[in-house]
């Protein structure tokens, strides 16, 4: 059974085509392939297929923890680029359907892609405890009070002004608090973020189900739309992050677009002991 390994910024995935796989890619089977020491190692899998029609097809994103994703920015690039690869696409354009719905990634070059992320929002059902957006609110956790903004871009986001230098952010302490915060029913990603200019901004993230990691698309898009609705920065915002840049262009009507790059580190066959193991 053939797989792919990919990163963008540092954020690692594992590729697999669902009609290449001989059973269904369980909790259990999704934390083994994802295991750093027992298994391929990675932030997450992507999984292809089926094709719905041309330049089109379905794409379910799952957690380290086994858990599933709505949307990953990183991971829309790598599929959109390996899919260019492959010779599956025809244009420099694809529709992924997500659990979030459409997502259409542009192929750029050298490595870049450019990707509608569709229109941000700053409240709904996967926010708890407000009537309306939640803008510069208060949340309360780990014996502090933080300013946040809440930002749905397919998957939900706690943007929080850092009351520290990021470096000093104790992001394993307060991370897995605020992830789990009763605003955040169906739990969210954190991000602390440090404005550097008004066109620039460093956060560090931690990732719903997955923990700290390099880098997030969505987190970055979510954080760039985050500032420019709090009038902290203009639209377009460089987001610095562990892993490096990405590029997020911010419209009046809060349709937001997210431009970086994704790169296959290595492919390969799965041995015939790790697929029993698997199996």
């Amino acid at each position: 059974m053939r797989f792919s390994k990919w990163q963008g910024l540092g954020n690692d995935y594992i590729v697999l085509h669902r009609e290449e796989l001989p059973w269904e890619l369980t909790p259990e089977r999704v934390r083994l392939f994802c295991d750093r020491d027992f298994g391929v190692g990675a932030d997450g899998i992507l999984l292809v297929g089926p094709q719905l029609a041309a330049d089109r097809f379905r794409l379910q994103i799952f957690n380290p923890d086994g858990s599933e994703a709505e949307m990953c920015g990183n991971g829309v690039r790598m599929v959109a680029r390996k899919l260019q690869m492959e010779g599956s696409i025809d244009s420099d354009t694809v529709v992924l359907e997500t659990a979030a719905g459409e997502i259409v990634p542009r192929l750029l070059d050298e490595y870049m892609v450019r990707v509608d992320m569709g229109r941000a929002a700053f409240g709904g059902d996967k926010l708890a405890g407000f009537s309306g957006e939640a803008v510069g609110a208060a949340l309360h956790a780990a014996g502090r009070t933080f300013t946040f903004t809440f930002v749905d871009v397919g998957n939900p986001h706690c943007v929080i002004q850092s009351p520290w230098p990021l470096d000093l952010v104790p992001l394993h302490e307060v991370g897995p608090m605020i992830e789990t915060h009763k605003y955040f029913p169906g739990r969210a990603n954190v991000e602390f973020v440090v404005v550097l200019d008004e066109h620039t901004a460093r956060m560090r993230v931690w990732e719903r189900g997955v923990g700290e990691t390099r880098a997030c698309g969505t987190g970055a898009t979510a954080t760039a739309t985050a500032l420019v609705r709090s009038g902290l920065c203009s639209s377009p915002v460089t987001v610095e992050l562990p892993g490096g840049q990405l590029v997020v262009e911010v419209e009046p009507d809060w349709r937001v677009f997210m431009t970086g790059p994704a790169e296959e580190i290595y492919h390969g066959d799965c041995s015939g002991e790790f697929l029993r193991r698997l199996a």
